[in-house]
């Protein structure tokens, strides 16, 4: 069996509006995964504009920033206790948001950023509620 063969070239899109782009790097329906992985996934946040907005009723997702700089807004959905952090490459961490605490990424630079993600469970619009912050 030559190279070519034993390969899979999987073809991926870029899912863009006027807030940036989104791009899943690995959906989780890939073959030789584990029984159950979730989505990896990078996301793109332009100049002065608005990422998020909303919560998940059961997913719990991770972020870092890759790139740039960003204001994470946080709102606990039960609590209403508020958080709002400060993200960027020159201090890179690894923000952890569990289910019910909605989550809203703010561009306040001239220059995109951008937000490496982690869902432990694959996307679905019935998980996703929009909560603007």
């Amino acid at each position: 069996m030559i190279l070519k063969d034993k390969i899979e070239i999987i073809p991926r899109k870029f899912l863009k509006d006027e807030r940036g782009w989104l791009f899943k790097t690995l959906t989780g329906t890939e073959k030789g995964l584990p029984n159950y992985t979730g989505e990896i996934y990078t996301v793109c946040g332009l100049p002065n504009q608005i990422r998020g907005g909303h919560y998940h009723k059961e997913a719990t997702e991770w972020f870092t920033i890759i790139g740039g700089e960003a204001t994470l807004k946080l709102k606990d959905i039960l609590t209403l206790e508020e958080l709002t952090l400060k993200l960027s490459i020159e201090e890179p961490i690894t923000i952890v948001v569990p289910p019910l605490v909605a989550h809203q990424f703010e561009n306040p630079s001239d220059k995109e950023f951008l937000l490496l993600a982690y869902s432990n469970l694959l996307y679905d619009p019935k998980d996703t509620i929009i909560f603007n912050l």
